[in-house]
C-alpha cells in the first residue's frame, strides 16, 4: 500500500493566491514571509513550519485549514443492490413488468430499469422533468417508441436516447415478449 501523502501546502496556497489575483510580493508583505520562502513554499522544494503557514493564511486571509486540506479527488464507489433487494412493479396484471434495479438512493439522478412487456401492452409516461433523458436498449423482441412527434421502430439490439420531458410511450410490436 502506497504511503499517504502529506497535504500540499504550496500548491493550496498558490491556488488561493492565484485566485485573489495576487503576486507573491504582495503575499510576502502580508503575511511576512519572504517572497522566496513563498516561492519554495509553493514549489514544494521545501516544508514550511505551521508558524510560517499561519502567516500566510492571515496573509491570504483564510483560515489555517483551508491551506492544510488534502484534496482526496472524486470518491470511488463500489456498490451492489442484491436482487433479493430489486423492486418490480407491475403496472397491470398483463404487464409492462418494471423491475428497478438501480438503488433507491440514486432515485432522481440516474434510474435502471428492467421492463417486460407482453405481447399487445404499452407504457405511457407523463413528461418528466424538464431536459430528462431516456436510454434504452432492446434486449428481446422490438418495440416501438414515441416521444416529442417523434416514433422510432427498433428490434432487439438497438438502442435509443430520446428526451422525456415531453409524453411518451413504449409498446411491444413483437407478438412474444419484449424486454428492455
Amino acid at each position: 500500500m502506497e504511503p499517504k501523502k502529506p497535504p500540499c501546502v504550496g500548491k493550496n496556497i498558490q491556488k488561493i493566491r492565484k485566485q485573489q489575483q495576487i503576486t507573491l510580493s504582495v503575499l510576502a508583505e502580508r503575511s511576512g514571509v519572504s517572497r522566496a520562502m513563498l516561492s519554495q513554499i509553493e514549489s514544494q522544494k521545501v516544508n514550511p513550519t505551521i508558524a510560517t503557514i499561519w502567516k500566510i493564511a492571515r496573509g491570504l486571509e483564510v483560515e489555517l485549514n483551508t491551506l492544510l486540506k488534502v484534496d482526496t479527488g472524486k470518491v470511488r464507489k463500489f456498490i451492489i443492490t442484491g436482487s433479493q433487494n430489486t423492486t418490480t412493479l407491475n403496472t397491470t396484471e398483463k404487464g409492462p413488468h418494471i423491475r428497478v434495479l438501480s438503488p433507491l438512493s440514486m432515485a432522481e439522478d440516474l434510474e435502471i430499469y428492467m421492463i417486460t412487456f407482453e405481447p399487445d401492452t404499452v407504457l405511457s409516461s407523463n413528461a418528466h422533468e424538464a431536459g430528462t433523458e431516456e436510454y434504452l436498449t432492446v434486449l428481446e423482441g422490438s418495440i416501438k417508441v414515441s416521444a416529442g412527434g417523434k416514433t422510432a421502430e427498433l428490434k432487439k439490439g438497438d438502442f435509443i436516447i430520446y428526451s422525456c420531458d415531453t409524453e411518451h410511450t413504449i409498446a411491444n410490436t413483437s407478438e412474444s415478449d419484449a424486454q428492455i
